[in-house]
């Protein structure tokens, strides 16, 4: 009891000691290495991924942007890969049908009136001119017999001498100007000259349109725009065409108004082929394709 007591006055006598610091909490706690075979709570990996986010450096974060640009570049390099295929179809049709309209663009300057040869005189207005022509010879042929006869003192003078005078006026009958004095019918004679006028004139057109390459044969292949110039009727003047003796051989009236039906369905062929190669360049301005979108060369 005594000793407690001396101890207590002894501990109250002596001077005051610093206070002793003991170590607490750190200020930013570091996770705790986590043992093999061991799990980390779910709080502790919460936190440590929420303070991973939050440290994290700025090279080391995901780089979003150059992965969209890279998607986009593939993207569109796909589609550049696509679309040249295209191109080359649409540039390959597009010269196929320039070349058409190059080559058959002579069909415009056709002449429909020309080749048509609405005047060209019937085979009843010619018979009928050819009737009067045999008359015609026939009465001076008689007339001049009647003449004859008088000189050898067959017939007496008087009718002999009316012969030689229906005779002269017969002949002057025949002579063009006279006759359009009292009739305003053709003769025979005008009338083959009518008709071969008609044709000159019509082969002399189809000789310009055919030029030195011809034009026929080579309207051939618009066929895919219409069908009707697969016509096999037209099989022998496409071969004239392009042996470059069509003009040559255009004798009869048919063969003429065969080659006006054949440029008439080219004509069409030709307006055809013409819409279908602006549709093609506007197409092609549209995809922005410069070199596919080209002019028609100028007809020299």
């Amino acid at each position: 009891m005594a000793e407690n007591q001396s101890k207590a006055a002894t501990r109250a006598n002596s001077p005051a000691q610093a206070p002793v610091l003991r170590p607490g909490r750190a200020a930013d706690p570091v996770p705790a290495p986590v043992e093999a075979g061991s799990q980390p709570s779910a709080p502790a990996a919460g936190a440590d991924a929420a303070k991973g986010a939050e440290t994290l450096p700025v090279d080391q974060a995901p780089d979003t942007a150059t992965g969209s640009e890279e998607a986009s570049g593939n993207d569109q390099h796909r589609d550049a890969g696509s679309s040249k295929p295209e191109r080359i179809l649409a540039e390959s049709r597009q010269r196929k049908l320039r070349l058409m309209l190059r080559q058959c663009d002579r069909v415009l300057l056709m002449d429909f009136e020309l080749l048509a040869m609405n005047g060209w005189p019937d085979n009843f207005t010619m018979a009928e001119a050819r009737r009067g022509r045999d008359l015609w010879l026939f009465s001076a042929l008689i007339a001049a017999a009647i003449f004859l006869s008088g000189l050898t003192g067959f017939v007496p003078a008087w009718i002999a001498g009316g012969g030689f005078g229906a005779f002269v006026i017969i002949l002057l009958l025949g002579i063009p100007a006279v006759r359009r004095i009292y009739t305003t019918k053709p003769s025979y004679l005008d009338l083959l000259m009518t008709r071969q006028r008609m044709l000159r004139e019509a082969r002399q057109h189809v000789a310009h349109l055919e030029g030195s390459d011809g034009l026929i044969w080579q309207c051939a292949r618009m066929s895919d725009f219409n069908p009707a110039l697969k016509n096999t009727r037209f099989g022998h003047l496409l071969r004239l065409s392009e042996n470059r003796v069509l003009a040559r051989q255009l004798t009869r009236r048919e063969h003429v108004r065969l080659y006006l039906i054949y440029l008439l369905e080219a004509e069409k062929a030709y307006s055809r082929v013409q819409k279908a190669f602006f549709e093609g360049n506007q197409e092609a301005i549209d995809q922005g394709w410069e070199e596919v979108a080209a002019e028609p060369e100028p007809r020299t």
